[in-house]
């Protein structure tokens, strides 16, 4: 039996919540983690003919990338379409679960699918994420120091890039004293003790925290274990928005156009101004990404691909870089493929279904 709770968190492996914005509203938005699934849909958007799609394939956990519920409700009477929605998905026991910029964070995640589609390769993130990795200082004696590391290393601390079991480790000298009510595990309650100790600095993600406190507790042997966590403001070089990467063949400007319109499967590409110069490496973004122009001039790309830019903004170029907006929708459809081809591995019990709804409300003449 599968329940809602297990296919949370199967996605929060992939794409952690802490990897979403600060501004973003992602996890189970309605519904009980812990019903039964009988069906799983995925969807870019829960509109209320996705819902009305749910019922009619008996799937009762919607996946959706973006929430329906972004920001406060104080009202639930279905005034608009997002109240509509939510009453019908309570109504009919439907959950919805929204990835958005979690998933846009991962690094196999929205922007990685873009690249796969695109025939990108060499692959970094465009704007790596701060404050995403913590540091734990603890202080152990040196016969037990591998039995931690072990267990720390097995939650997935340790990891920078392509590397894993990353630590540092100075041996020296603790002492402490226990009061009456102490029960030390070496040494004397009352006496002054000096042991051998080492010092263990490794370095972890900020989501793994619960998961690293509970190996550290469990594998460290004095009754109250010395530690330290800090927030660090290095970036995460596998954590962020966006990504750059090149083409294996330099192209033209109209071969890339021509190239990004076909592949990407739109009718309409927005531009700004020819530069004369042949397209190699390429920044691209989900969705609206006009923030992300200056970040893909920085990194010497010469074209963006992402979506949403106004007016103005098509000036940022100056003739640096070939801005492209390929539309929001466009640039993330095939997060549904991403979504549905993930989940399907990871569940044969039930269906996981790709909905044939095209929620673009964007339409072109």
């Amino acid at each position: 039996m599968t329940k809602i709770i297990d296919i949370t968190k199967s996605l929060e492996q992939w794409a952690p919540l802490s990897y979403a914005e600060s501004f973003d509203n992602v996890g189970l938005l309605v519904g009980d983690a812990q019903t039964e699934v009988t069906g799983v849909l995925v969807t870019l958007d829960t509109l209320e003919t996705t819902l009305e799609e749910a019922i009619a394939k008996n799937c009762n956990l919607i996946v959706s990338f973006h929430p329906i519920i972004f920001s406060g409700m104080k009202k639930l009477n279905g005034s608009n379409y997002v109240e509509r929605v939510v009453i019908k998905a309570i109504q009919n026991n439907i959950a919805i679960y929204a990835v958005h910029t979690a998933l846009d964070n991962c690094f196999t995640g929205v922007n990685a699918k873009i690249c796969d589609v695109l025939g990108i390769q060499n692959r970094q993130i465009l704007i790596p994420q701060k404050h995403n990795i913590k540091k734990l200082l603890t202080y152990i004696p040196i016969e037990n120091a591998h039995r931690l590391r072990k267990a720390l290393f097995a939650q997935g601390a340790g990891n920078i890039g392509n590397y894993d079991n990353c630590s540092f480790n100075v041996e020296g000298f603790g002492t402490y004293r226990g009061n009456e009510n102490s029960n030390p595990v070496i040494g004397q309650k009352g006496e002054l003790q000096t042991e051998k100790e080492m010092i263990i600095g490794i370095i972890f993600e900020k989501h793994l925290e619960k998961n690293i406190l509970k190996a550290l507790f469990e594998n460290h042997p004095y009754e109250e274990v010395a530690y330290e966590i800090t927030t660090l403001e290095n970036t995460h070089q596998q954590i962020g928005m966006g990504m750059i990467g090149e083409f294996e063949n330099e192209m033209s400007e109209i071969q890339f156009l021509t190239h990004v319109k076909k592949h990407m499967k739109t009718d309409c590409i927005r531009h700004s101004k020819l530069t004369d110069k042949t397209i190699k490496k390429v920044a691209v973004l989900g969705g609206a990404g006009s923030f992300a122009i200056e970040h893909a001039k920085n990194k010497g790309a010469d074209a963006y691909i992402s979506a949403d830019f106004k007016y103005h903004e098509f000036y940022k170029a100056e003739n640096k870089i070939l801005i492209t907006d390929i539309g929001h929708y466009e640039s993330e459809q095939f997060t549904k493929n991403l979504l549905v081809d993930y989940l399907t591995k990871k569940f044969t019990n039930f269906a996981v279904i790709l909905s044939d709804k095209n929620t673009n409300p964007i339409y072109y003449i």
